[in-house]
C-alpha cells in the first residue's frame, strides 16, 4: 500500500489535551504537565478554534501573545496548509489578520493570499463600535480584515515562555532553532526520542512526505553510526 501524506491532525485538541498542549509550547497555565510531544502547529490551530469559535478570548489573547514572541519558529507551510482546510469565515479572517500583522516575515504572505476579503469584519458578536470608541483599536489588528477593540485580547507577554526557556523545555522548538522551522526539524526531534520508529510512522508523526522522512532517518542513522548522536 502506498504512503498517503496527511496534513490535518486526526482530531483537534480540546479541554485538558489543549491545556497540556498549550503548556508544552510555552503558555504559562496551571495544569498537569505531560511528557507527550505536541506538534506546535496542531496546538496553535486548535487554540485558534477554541478562541475564535468558542469565544475564549483569554486563550485567544495568549495565542496572539505567543505569535508576538515565537512567530519566527512557526512552520508556516504547515500552518498555511491547515488554514486552507477551514470552512468558518471568522477563523479564516483570524489567520489572515495574523498574517497581515506579521507581514514583515515574508513567509506569512502565503496565508495572506489564501482568502481575499474586501471588507473587515468584527471578532466580537456585539459591541465592537462602542468598545472601539471607548478603548480604541487593538493595534495588532488595525488595518487587517478583523476588527478587534483594544483590551478585548489582553496583552500578557509574561505569560509566555521566552525563546530561551522554551528551547530548554520543548524538543520540537529546540530542533527548529537548530535547523529552522521546517518539517525536517520535527522529524529529527521524533528520532531523538525514539530512533526505532519506521519511516512511514515518522512521516505520519511529522506530517511530512515519505521522501523527507526517509532522508532524515538515513542521515540520523549515519550520525548514530559515528557516535555523533546517541540513539
Amino acid at each position: 500500500m502506498s504512503f498517503k501524506r496527511e496534513i490535518h491532525p486526526q482530531a483537534l485538541l480540546t479541554s485538558d489535551r489543549l491545556t497540556k498542549g498549550l503548556i508544552s509550547i510555552g503558555f504559562r497555565l496551571s495544569g498537569a504537565r505531560s511528557t507527550k510531544l505536541y506538534n506546535i502547529e496542531d496546538v496553535l490551530f486548535s487554540a485558534a478554534q477554541e478562541g475564535v469559535l468558542g469565544e475564549d478570548y483569554r486563550v485567544l489573547g495568549l495565542l496572539v501573545d505567543w505569535f508576538e514572541v515565537h512567530s519566527r519558529m512557526v512552520n508556516v507551510d504547515r500552518l498555511c496548509r491547515l488554514v486552507m482546510t477551514l470552512e468558518e469565515e471568522k477563523l479564516k479572517r483570524f489567520w489572515v489578520a495574523i498574517a497581515q500583522w506579521l507581514s514583515n516575515d515574508v513567509r506569512f504572505k502565503k496565508i495572506q493570499k489564501l482568502y481575499r476579503f474586501k471588507t473587515s469584519a468584527d471578532l466580537l458578536s456585539t459591541g465592537t463600535e462602542f468598545l472601539i470608541k471607548r478603548h480604541g483599536w487593538d493595534e495588532r489588528f488595525k488595518d487587517t480584515v478583523l476588527r478587534v477593540p483594544n483590551q478585548t485580547l489582553r496583552r500578557r507577554l509574561g505569560d509566555i515562555l521566552s525563546p530561551k526557556e522554551l528551547a530548554k523545555k520543548n524538543l520540537f522548538y529546540r530542533f527548529r532553532v537548530l535547523l529552522g522551522p521546517i518539517y525536517r526539524a520535527d522529524l529529527w526531534a521524533h528520532l531523538d526520542r525514539n530512533d526505532s520508529i519506521s519511516t512511514a510512522e515518522l512521516a505520519r508523526l511529522g506530517y511530512a512526505n515519505f521522501a523527507t522522512a526517509w532522508a532524515v532517518k538515513r542521515d540520523f542513522n549515519l550520525l548514530a553510526s559515528t557516535g555523533l548522536v546517541t540513539p
